[in-house]
């Protein structure tokens, strides 16, 4: 089954909120602590900081170290970060199975002489690497989803 970790839950909530409390501001991003948003969605403080770390790392978000004032704000625009993006920052190359990264040198399995599915596999991941690149943060603070994705959970051949 495909499941992201707890920590992309977090990170997914924490740009979430970042983009519900930015929105309007400018001139100037405001800056929320690592407490403050734990506390307000009920994360424990020291995975909500890493993952924030792993954030900034891949300039998803920026870090302020500004003493008591410090604290994380949004890198970009919520509609320039993608759920893939975010998803990638937290769980490295997304796939389906261990031979389906492009990076991964397929020694390791002992199977890729005689396999039938990884073609099949490779189209489902490509299908939905492409919905969570097609998706925004600012998709996130809408109630209903996007329609790419209404239409893209209706089965094939299944009118509207």
């Amino acid at each position: 089954m495909l499941k992201f970790s707890k920590r992309a839950d977090y990170a997914l909530l924490w740009l979430q909120y970042m983009a519900t409390v930015q929105s309007g501001i400018n001139d100037h991003p405001r800056v929320v602590n690592t407490k403050e948003i734990a506390e307000e969605h009920h994360i424990p403080v020291e995975l909500l900081a890493k993952v924030l770390q792993t954030l900034a790392r891949h300039q998803l978000i920026e870090s302020h170290h500004n003493g008591p004032k410090g604290g994380y704000a949004l890198g970009r625009e919520p509609k320039d970060i993608t759920l893939a993006q975010v998803l990638e920052a937290i769980e490295g190359p997304l796939g389906l199975t261990d031979c389906s990264h492009e990076k991964n040198d397929h020694s390791q399995c002992e199977q890729m002489n005689h396999c039938n599915i990884r073609t099949p596999l490779f189209k489902i991941q490509e299908s939905i690497y492409q919905l969570l690149n097609s998706m925004s943060i600012e998709d996130l603070l809408v109630e209903e989803p996007p329609m790419i994705f209404v239409e893209s959970l209706k089965p094939q051949g299944v009118p509207s």
